[in-house]
Order: C-alpha cells, then sequence, then structure tokens
C-alpha cells in the first residue's frame, strides 16, 4: 500500500510540478548565459530563438564568461554566436551584459557588437520581475 500511496503521491506532485513550469501564451523569457563553451552557449542562443519565433518576449543576459559571446574581437571564434545574437536583436530579443563581468575580463565596451546593452539595475528589474516571467541558465 505505501508503493500505491508514494507512486500516487510522486504522481500528484509532478503533474504540479510540470504544469506550473509551462509557459502560458507570451509569457516572457529571462535567459542567463554564463559560458563561452561554443556548443552550450550556441544551446542557449537556438533555445532563446525558437521560444521568441513561438511570440515570447525574450531577455538574455550574459553574464561571466559568456561576455565574450558578444566581443567583436571573438568574431571568428564565435561567428555562428554573432549571428545569433545579431537575428535574436533583429527580432526583438533584448540582449544585456554584465558590466562588472566584462570589465573583470578586460573587454571594452567599445568592442560590443551593436545593440547589446550593458545592464543596470532598472532594465534587470523590468526584465526578472515582469509578471510570468520564466527563467533558465547556461
Amino acid at each position: 500500500m505505501n508503493t500505491i500511496r508514494s507512486a500516487a503521491l510522486s504522481l500528484l506532485m509532478f503533474s504540479f510540478v510540470a504544469s506550473s513550469a509551462l509557459a502560458g501564451d507570451r509569457e516572457p523569457l529571462f535567459v542567463n548565459a554564463t559560458t563561452d563553451d561554443a556548443r552550450r552557449a550556441e544551446t542557449a542562443l537556438t533555445f532563446s530563438k525558437n521560444q521568441l519565433d513561438r511570440q515570447h518576449p525574450v531577455t538574455i543576459f550574459l553574464s561571466d564568461r559568456a561576455v565574450h559571446l558578444a566581443t567583436k574581437g571573438n568574431a571568428a571564434l564565435f561567428k555562428e554566436h554573432h549571428a545569433l545574437l545579431n537575428k535574436l536583436m533583429e527580432e526583438g530579443a533584448s540582449v544585456l551584459l554584465c558590466g562588472v563581468c566584462l570589465k573583470s575580463y578586460g573587454v571594452d565596451e567599445k568592442d560590443l557588437l551593436p545593440g547589446i546593452k550593458l545592464s543596470n539595475p532598472e532594465l534587470m528589474d523590468a526584465a526578472l520581475f515582469k509578471e510570468g516571467t520564466k527563467t533558465l541558465s547556461w
């Protein structure tokens, strides 16, 4: 009997978590990318593009090593990522970048791809705490 009760409780908990994690119609998505690993970063950007295509407002926050994805100096290394970032911004996604991270890696703000904004508390607040926002991290 304990096995059946345990299985029923597990199923109930799973259905609650699954239903609460599903995005509703056009709920915003906030993606925190922290990596400059090419494959993982491409996954984060592609996932973001797919959700933008489904009409979800998307904000991508590039922090820690992900700031390297956004620099002109890394154009050869991150050619596909630059194309994805540009496409995302052209189609309405907001791309924010951690200024503290930028400084810690010695990157000049002038080296950023056009359209990328340095984050600040107001921009982060508007993106993170908009009602219904879902968040993911890579």
